[in-house]
């Protein structure tokens, strides 16, 4: 079993529970001990973008911004799709703390030796 997690999120403000779910389980898995990764792609990436997150949150009431805050606060990283980000013409620099762009080579490296949770 590996201690590595990969959490793939696809949606972003156009399901916002799903989006803030996934941004959860990388919480969760972090405090678990878990070597996380939180890797955003397709409308995901919008949630990297500085101040989109701000009014994300789920039903059940988990705010995604408080959540992500977690995530930085601890050094997970957050990696943004660089095709999917250059699609929505989303920067570098136009990314919050504790993101980068990221190649989709360099997700497959990392899920080959992790638990991949797809949201």
């Amino acid at each position: 079993m590996t201690n590595n997690v990969v959490i793939a999120l696809s949606c972003g403000t156009n399901d916002t529970n799903r989006a803030t779910r996934a941004i959860h389980l990388a919480t969760i898995a972090h405090k678990e001990g878990k070597n996380t990764y939180l890797f955003l792609l397709d409308e995901g990436v919008y949630l990297a973008k500085e101040g989109i997150i701000t009014h994300v949150r789920a039903a059940t009431g988990d705010v995604a911004d408080d959540l992500l805050a977690y995530l930085q606060a601890h050094n997970v990283p957050i990696l943004v799709c660089t095709p999917c980000a250059n699609a929505r013409q989303i920067k570098e620099n136009d990314l919050i703390d504790g993101a980068r762009m990221a190649s989709a080579a360099e997700f497959i490296n990392l899920s080959c030796d992790a638990t991949v949770i797809s949201l």
